[in-house]
C-alpha cells in the first residue's frame, strides 16, 4: 500500500509518497495555488502518480489555510455569546503594552466586537455549580438576531464553562438547529481552561477560520473521494500530530502551526534514529522560516504562542517564524538602508527569475546571480530561472546605492541570514541554551543553501541535511500519530492533597481519552497516554507545564518534578507551597512508520559530478564542483566549497566546511 504526506506552504505545495512494498519514497512539489489551495495539492497527486488513489492507505496534509486567513484578516464575520455582564471581557483583554513606552499604541481591535456581542442570562461559578439556570428562550434570540449571511460563524462563550459546560452544549444545540449551515463553536470544545481572556480570544479565533477551513477541507474531501480514496483524510495539527479532518473541521484553530509542526515531528525521529538528541531545526521556504529548539528529542509544545496580532492558547510546537524565505524581497529603507522581507513575492508572481512578472529582487534572485542556482536546473523541476531576469532586478536596486550585482546579491543573502540567526537566538541563547551544543538540521527548500552561513554565525559546527529536505514536512506529516490533548482545570494544593485523589482524576481523563481514539478507529494496544500537569508556587500568576513519569507514585514525586522544571526554566527553586492549577493529558494512538532504506553505496563519486561553475562565496569567486545528490555514494567524504543539487533544493558547502554523506543518505557538514 501507499501512504501520502502533502504540505501546503506560501510558495509551494510539496508531497511525498512511500511505497512499503517496495520501501521507496518518492518526492515532489508545485507551485502552491493561494486562490484554491486543493489545486495544487491535486497537481502534486499527479506529479506523484497517484492519479486513482485506491491502493493509498494514509493520506495526512499540512496546511496553511487558516494561518494566512488570520494573518491576511480574510476570516469571517464572527459573533459572540457571552454570559451577560461579561460583553467587554476582550474589549478591556489584558493590561499589557505590546511596546513598553509607546504611549501611544493601540490594542489590536477584537475579531468579535462588542457590536458584535450578545449577552444571555445564564451564571456558573468557579466550581462548575450553576448560580443562574440558562434562559434557552433568550438564546434563540440572541440567535435569531445574527445576520442569516454564509460568511457569519458563532462563538459561544460563557463564564467559567471550562468547569460544567452544560450551558454551552444547550446553547450550541439550539444555535445548530437555527442555523444549520453556521459555524458554531464553544469555548469548552476549544479550550477548557481557566482564564477568561484566553479563553474566548482562542474560541473567537477558531470560529474566525471555521467556515473557510470547513469548506476547503469538504472540497478537498470530495476530490480525493473521486479519485478512489476510501479512508479517513488527516489533518497535521499544531501540537506535532495528527487529527481526523472531521476533528479538524471543528477545531481548524488547532491547525495554525500544521506545516512547519511536521517538520519538527520529522527531525525528531531522524535525531532518534541517527544520534543526534540536540538539534536546532531550520526549515527556510519559500515566504519564511521556522526554527524550533528540540533538547534531548523532546518536542517543546507550549500554549502561550501568537498567531499575527492575536494570543492562541490551544497546545503547539514552539516554532519561531520570521519572514525570511526564498521569495523574502530586498529593498531600501529610507536613508538607503537595504532591508530583506518581512514582505514575499510568494507564488504568483514569484521572483524576477521565475518571469512570471515580478520586478522586485529577491533571495532566489540574488542566489541565482551568485550561481548558488543554476538556471539551467528548473526550480522544483518546473519552473525555470531566468538570469537574465535575476540580475536586472538585483542590478536595479544596487545602482541606487552603488553596489554592483554581485555584491549587492551578498548583502541580501548576508541580511536574510541576520534575519535567521535572530530568530534562532531567541529560541537558544535567550532561553539559556548555547547554540554550540546543538546540530543545526537544515531543510526546506532553502535551508540548505542558507544553512552554514547560519552555523558560522551561531559558531555551530554540525550541519544536518535530510533526505528530501524540500519535502520534509510533508514527511514529517506522513510519520505522525495521531494525537489528541486534554485540560481540566482544577486548583489543587499538593500540601494538603491526596495522591489518590490525584490519580483518580488523571485516571477519569485517560478513560474520555481511550473512548475517543477507539471511536476514531485507533486498536487499544497502539494507544499511548502522557501526564502533565499545569503547576506553580502559591502566589505564582503562570504555570509550568510538567511532564509527569509514568512511574510517578507520590505527592513528593510531583512536587520533585515541578522543582526540576522550575530550576531549569528559571535558575533557581523554592521551599514555598506548590499547587496543581490544571491537570493535563496527551494521548496518541500510534501508527506505523516508514523504514527508509540505506543509501547506496556501490557507485563511485565521479558518477555524481555534474561538472562546475564559479559562485560567490565570501566577496570573491570560486571554481566549484556541483554535484548530483541522488548519484553520491554512501560513505563519501567531500571538502567544500561544493554545490550538491537535488530536486526541490540545493545544499551549499563553503570553502572552510566539508561533507559526509550517512549511511542512510542524510549529509553530514562539518566545520573545518
Amino acid at each position: 500500500m501507499l501512504w501520502i504526506g502533502i504540505d501546503v506552504g506560501g510558495t509551494f505545495t510539496d508531497g511525498v509518497v512511500y511505497d512499503d512494498a517496495t520501501q521507496i519514497f518518492t518526492y515532489a512539489k508545485a507551485p502552491s495555488t493561494p486562490g484554491s489551495p486543493t489545486d495544487g495539492v491535486l497537481a502534486v497527486l499527479d506529479q506523484l502518480g497517484c492519479q486513482a488513489l485506491d491502493k493509498v492507505a494514509r493520506v495526512c496534509h499540512g496546511v496553511t489555510i487558516g494561518t494566512n486567513a488570520i494573518l491576511e484578516k480574510k476570516g469571517a464575520e464572527v459573533w459572540m455569546l457571552v454570559t451577560r455582564g461579561f460583553r467587554d471581557v476582550l474589549e478591556i483583554g489584558r493590561t499589557n503594552r505590546p511596546v513598553l513606552y509607546d504611549l501611544r499604541t493601540l490594542k489590536t481591535p477584537p475579531l468579535a466586537p462588542r457590536t458584535r456581542t450578545l449577552e444571555v442570562t445564564e451564571r456558573l461559578l468557579f466550581d462548575g455549580s450553576v448560580r443562574q439556570p440558562i434562559d434557552a428562550v433568550e438564546v434563540d434570540e440572541r440567535v435569531a438576531a445574527i445576520p442569516d449571511r454564509p460568511d457569519i460563524a458563532v462563538a459561544i462563550c460563557f463564564l467559567h464553562s471550562y468547569a460544567n459546560s452544560a450551558h454551552e452544549q444547550l446553547a450550541l444545540a439550539r444555535a445548530e438547529a437555527a442555523r444549520p449551515d453556521c459555524f458554531v463553536c464553544t469555548s469548552s470544545d476549544v479550550l477548557p481552561q481557566f482564564r477568561e481572556v484566553e479563553r474566548f480570544g482562542t474560541t473567537v479565533l477558531n470560529a474566525y477560520i471555521g467556515p473557510l477551513m470547513r469548506r476547503y477541507l469538504d472540497t478537498l474531501s470530495v476530490s480525493l473521494r473521486d479519485r478512489s480514496y476510501k479512508h479517513d483524510l488527516f489533518i497535521m495539527t499544531s501540537n506535532g500530530g495528527v487529527s481526523t479532518a472531521e476533528r479538524a473541521k471543528r477545531l481548524p484553530v488547532a491547525t495554525v502551526l500544521s506545516g512547519p509542526a511536521g517538520g519538527v515531528a520529522a527531525a525528531v525521529r531522524l535525531g532518534a534514529q541517527r544520534g543526534f538528541a540536540n538539534l536546532i531545526t531550520c526549515d527556510m521556504g519559500g515566504t519564511s522560516t521556522d526554527v524550533c529548539l528540540i533538547e534531548q528529542l523532546r518536542i517543546p509544545v507550549t500554549d502561550q504562542q501568537r498567531i499575527g496580532d492575536y494570543a492562541n492558547r490551544t497546545p503547539q510546537i514552539e516554532i519561531n517564524a520570521v519572514g525570511a524565505g526564498g521569495g523574502s524581497i530586498a529593498w531600501l529603507a529610507p536613508g538607503d538602508i537595504l532591508m530583506v522581507g518581512p514582505q514575499s513575492a510568494g507564488a504568483d508572481p514569484g521572483p524576477a527569475c521565475y518571469g512570471k512578472g515580478g520586478e522586485e529582487p529577491t533571495v532566489t534572485d540574488a542566489n541565482l546571480v551568485l550561481n548558488r542556482l543554476s538556471p539551467e536546473s528548473p526550480l522544483a523541476g518546473r519552473i525555470a530561472l531566468d538570469l537574465g531576469l535575476a540580475t536586472a532586478a538585483v542590478t536595479c536596486l544596487g545602482q541606487r546605492i552603488g553596489l554592483d550585482a554581485a555584491t549587492l546579491a551578498g548583502g541580501i543573502i548576508r541580511i536574510a541570514v541576520a534575519r535567521m540567526v535572530s530568530a534562532i537566538k531567541e529560541i537558544s541563547i535567550a532561553n539559556g541554551h548555547d547554540p554550540r551544543d546543538f546540530a543545526l538540521l537544515a531543510y526546506g527548500g532553502a535551508g540548505p543553501m542558507h544553512a552554514t552561513a547560519i552555523a558560522d554565525e551561531l559558531e555551530m559546527m554540525r550541519v544536518l541535511v535530510p533526505v528530501g529536505p524540500g519535502n520534509f514536512a510533508a514527511f514529517g506529516s506522513l510519520i505522525s500519530d495521531l494525537r489528541r490533548d486534554y485540560a481540566r482545570t482544577r486548583t489543587v494544593n499538593l500540601a494538603t492533597a491526596v495522591w489518590v485523589d490525584l490519580d483518580a482524576l488523571f485516571a477519569g481523563i485517560e478513560a474520555q481519552a481511550r473512548r475517543d481514539l477507539l471511536a476514531e478507529g485507533v486498536p487499544a494496544e497502539r494507544i499511548v497516554l502522557s501526564r502533565t500537569a499545569g503547576m506553580r508556587y502559591l502566589g505564582q500568576s503562570w504555570e509550568l507545564h510538567v511532564d509527569l513519569p509514568t512511574s510517578l507514585d507520590s505527592i513528593a514525586g510531583m512536587q520533585a518534578a515541578f522543582a526540576d522544571v522550575h530550576d531549569r526554566r528559571f535558575g533557581h527553586r523554592s521551599s514555598g507551597s506548590v499547587e496543581i492549577v490544571n491537570f493535563r493529558l496527551v494521548a496518541r494512538g500510534e501508527v506505523d512508520k516508514p523504514e527508509p532504506p540505506k543509501w547506496p553505496a556501490n557507485v563511485t563519486l565521479a558518477d555524481a559530478v555534474l561538472g562546475a561553475r564559479p559562485v560567490w562565496f565570501d566577496g570573491s569567486w570560486f571554481d566549484t564542483p556541483v554535484y548530483d545528490r541522488a548519484r553520491l555514494p554512501a560513505g563519501a567524504h567531500l571538502s567544500g566549497p561544493i554545490v550538491v543539487e537535488e530536486a526541490g533544493a540545493t545544499t551549499i558547502v563553503p570553502p572552510h566546511w566539508s561533507t559526509a554523506v550517512l549511511e542512510y543518505g542524510e549529509l553530514l557538514l562539518e566545520r573545518n
